[in-house]
Formats: structure tokens, sequence, C-alpha cells
């Protein structure tokens, strides 16, 4: 599946419902999802691998890995509600007839409690935005049960660089490298003063 196909697909896949501040529920967009899963399975990072989603939301990362061929996905979020929006994502890519050789797991767990081991993780946690460093535990996980790891976080320049590679670093783990991207969010909460707003991120490939 090329990566347009891929973008279209994971487009008509619903969003997060009643999203909750806290805990920082933004859809990640479907061209950026496909953009990272494309890059990670061409990477040799998805096809026939054991792939880890932390705090998957509504699926769309979890999913468009399992349609590239991963052997076996597990998707792991703390909120039951958005569980049933990607049981329900992953019920409309079979209604509408897309191959899949591997199989998919939901998950509902804190990232604390969650054990495991696995290839590839790729991940799209809290920005850190409500809660500073929210992401953070996400990390550390991922660093405990994958490999590869292509996690996305906000930039906050060389600050935030300089954060992530020394935490990676001290767990025994490598930056390979960080790719910019922009992750626009639109208004979703009372907070919310624009329309939409464009974040900038990185992803970090990280080798564990």
């Amino acid at each position: 599946m090329d990566k347009k196909h891929l973008e279209i697909i994971l487009s008509k896949l619903k969003p997060v419902e009643n999203p909750k501040p806290t805990l920082e529920q933004y859809t990640i967009p479907s061209d950026l999802a496909a953009d990272i899963l494309h890059f990670a399975n061409l990477s040799g990072d998805i096809e026939d691998k054991i792939v880890f989603d932390f705090g998957c939301g509504s699926g769309r990362l979890a999913i468009g890995a399992l349609l590239l061929g991963a052997k076996e996905v597990v998707a792991v979020d703390v909120d039951h509600k958005v569980l049933e929006v990607a049981e329900k994502n992953l019920h409309f890519i079979i209604d509408e007839g897309l191959s899949v050789k591997g199989s998919i797991k939901f998950v509902r767990a804190d990232m604390k409690d969650f054990s495991g081991k696995c290839d590839t993780i790729i991940q799209n946690p809290p920005f850190g935005i409500q809660k500073e460093h929210a992401d953070r535990i996400f990390l550390e996980k991922a660093l405990e049960c994958g490999k590869r790891i292509y996690s996305l976080h906000k930039d906050g320049y060389d600050k935030t660089r300089e954060f992530i590679t020394k935490l990676v670093e001290g767990k025994g783990g490598k930056v390979e490298k960080i790719l910019p991207y922009t992750f626009p969010i639109p208004h979703l909460f009372k907070f919310h003063d624009k329309p939409k707003k464009d974040i900038s991120v990185d992803l970090y490939l990280i080798e564990s």
C-alpha cells in the first residue's frame, strides 16, 4: 500500500469523540500518520513486525501499521471510550474489505502498569502542554518495551531536543534522527482561541 492510499484510508477513520483536555487527546492528522508509518515501513520496522502504539487514541497509527503488514499490533490507551472508537475504526476497515494478514489487540492500561516486548513502537503521546513532561512516561516505557521507536513530541527547539536525547541516552538508547513536522490542532476546547493552531513537533527515531 502506498502512502497516499494509506492516508486516504486513515482520513476515513473516526477521530476521538469528546476528547479530554487533561489527556491531550488530539487525533493525529491522517497525512502525518501516513508519512510516519510509511517512513517506518521503508526502514523495515513494520511489515512482519510486532508493533506497539502507546496512547493509541482512535487507532490511526495502530490500524495503519496493521494495514502495512505488521504481524501483531498492540494498541494501548488508558481511556476505554477512545478504545471503543478505535475498535469501531477497525471494524470499518474490515467492512471495507481491506486486506490484513496480522492481528491487533486493544488494551486498556495506564502506561506505568503496562509490560511487554516488541520490535517497534510508534506513538503520539501527550505533548505535555496541560501537564509538563506528560510524554515522559510514554518514552520511558517505549525504551523499556521496544527495539525501534518512533515517538512524536512537541518541539521546544534545542532545550527539548537536548532533554529528550539525554533521557534516551540515560536509558541506554540512541536518538538516530529527529524529523520536524507540523501538527494542526483544531478548535476543540474552551481555552482554544483560534479555529486552528499549528504546533511544531519532532519525530524521534530511537534505537533502544
